[in-house]
């Protein structure tokens, strides 16, 4: 049955809790699955146009239907694919602006499926390179293997993504003042019905669903019950490459694997080169912001190495050089807190932190955006609750986290041997004569229901 318009937005179009439980649903009539759409789609914009952005205002209380805290990848991924089903959120970032520190990212086939379902797939390829292979080289420089990457998956990508376009990207696919920034949470009492969210600033919410991407030293993680990720043993330096003339590398990704240290580089766009430098540390270190001081570091370690990647670290602007140690966390069943209490739920590093090894991290954080939010949508059409919505999240992720998680964390462990006659082996038997790059890349194979 046609709904008019006049009565579509007469219908009452928040999402209200029972009070006899935890639940939310459209207090409406039932809707057609055709009509459902176009009433989520109407309603909620309607209601976001009319909700005043959130202000520095101590003691009053600002009413949510659903906050997104924290502005990096997983966050502003799940505001896009809310968007894209015209269900608005609020997201709340501590920072003055998007937090585009940091180097590049690198996204495989299903990081750039997500992409592709939220929408700004296209816009993000054209700035930069499709990567056509990997190659394996000794410190010394001679070459242990080769993969072109279609060669053994047809359907395979792959490309470095800055992470500042990125984040810039997703936030441009939100209305104005969906971001309100320098909001820092300071304080979150979860209660029957709704979650009350005090900022540092003073302000508080009331939200019905808090959804934390908050990254690896979520606070909200914390206050459920989740430990610290730990320390693995290895640390990385990071930065970007630029070459106003151009850059001279062939679009491959390039490691090179010592003693206990590991390297690699990658051509993101023509002007611009992404390395790293991995080495072994008993301790994370003190945190080091002189960029003089990080970049002499970087040198010491790899001094006698490849050429090309002593002159990409020499044309890296200060602003892009970071040193970060590699943390990770297992999701042990039975042992680790769920991934959400009531209505409020985890999603990327914030619920599953694990070392870069595999490249995965944000492939997986935009995994999550897209999978929660078509939970939550089927929760609204199915009129059930959230929480039933939190827990399919949670089954459907789990089985795909957790063994990640681990295999980057032993990818890593293996790559970062020093012992030199395991070290040998390595080199010239595994790496030369055992690996295949199918295997090593089937988890990048990834199915989800489409958005809309």
């Amino acid at each position: 049955m046609a709904i008019s318009k006049m009565e579509l937005n007469s219908l009452p179009l928040s999402l209200f809790h029972s009070s006899s439980k935890s639940s939310w649903y459209l207090q409406s009539r039932t809707l057609s699955k055709s009509n459902l759409h176009h009433h989520w789609s109407t309603s909620f914009q309607y209601r976001y146009r009319a909700k005043s952005k959130i202000v520095n205002a101590i003691g009053e209380l600002k009413k949510e239907d659903i906050v997104i805290v924290g502005a990096g990848i997983a966050g502003l991924a799940t505001a896009v694919s809310l968007q894209r089903l015209g269900i608005p959120s609020t997201v709340l970032e501590q920072a003055e602006s998007l937090r585009t520190g940091g180097t590049s990212l690198t996204l495989f086939k299903n990081g750039w499926k997500v992409l592709d379902a939220i929408g700004v797939g296209s816009e993000l390829r054209k700035q930069f390179l499709e990567i056509q292979g990997m190659v394996i080289k000794s410190e010394d420089g001679r070459e242990l293997r080769s993969f072109i990457f279609k060669e053994e998956d047809e359907s395979q990508e792959v490309r470095a993504v800055e992470r500042r376009v990125l984040l810039e990207t997703l936030a441009n696919q939100l209305p104005p003042n969906a971001i309100s920034y320098c909001s820092k949470l300071t304080e979150m009492k979860n209660g029957e019905g709704e979650t009350l969210l005090k900022l540092q600033d003073g302000t508080q919410l009331s939200a019905k669903i808090v959804i934390a991407c908050d990254g690896i030293k979520s606070p909200v993680a914390r206050s459920m019950g989740y430990s610290e990720p730990k320390y693995v043993g290895h640390c990385a330096f990071r930065g970007l490459g630029s070459y106003l003339n151009g850059q001279p590398f062939e679009p491959r990704v390039n490691y090179i694997y010592g003693k206990g240290i590991r390297a690699g580089f990658v051509p993101v766009s023509p002007t611009k080169v992404y390395w790293f430098v991995c080495f072994n540390s008993p301790s994370a270190g003190p945190r080091i912001t002189d960029p003089s001081v990080l970049r002499e570091q970087t040198l010491e370690l790899v001094r006698n190495w490849s050429s090309e990647l002593l002159n990409i670290i020499e044309c890296t602007p200060d602003d892009t050089i970071i040193r970060t140690p590699l943390v990770d966390r297992w999701l042990w069943p039975t042992v680790s807190p769920p991934a959400s209490t009531r209505n409020v739920v985890l999603v990327g590093d914030a619920w599953h932190p694990m070392t870069p090894n595999l490249g995965q991290g944000a492939c997986c954080a935009l995994e999550d955006a897209v999978v929660l939010v078509k939970k939550l949508a089927g929760a609204l059409e199915n009129q059930t609750s959230a929480e039933d919505a939190f827990r399919a999240y949670e089954r459907e992720r789990w089985p795909r986290i957790f063994p990640l998680a681990i295999r980057a964390n032993l990818v890593g462990t293996l790559l970062q041997w020093d012992n030199p006659l395991v070290c040998s082996v390595r080199n010239n038997i595994v790496i030369p004569k055992l690996v295949r790059l199918g295997p090593i890349l089937e988890h990048t194979n990834f199915e989800f229901e489409p958005l809309v």
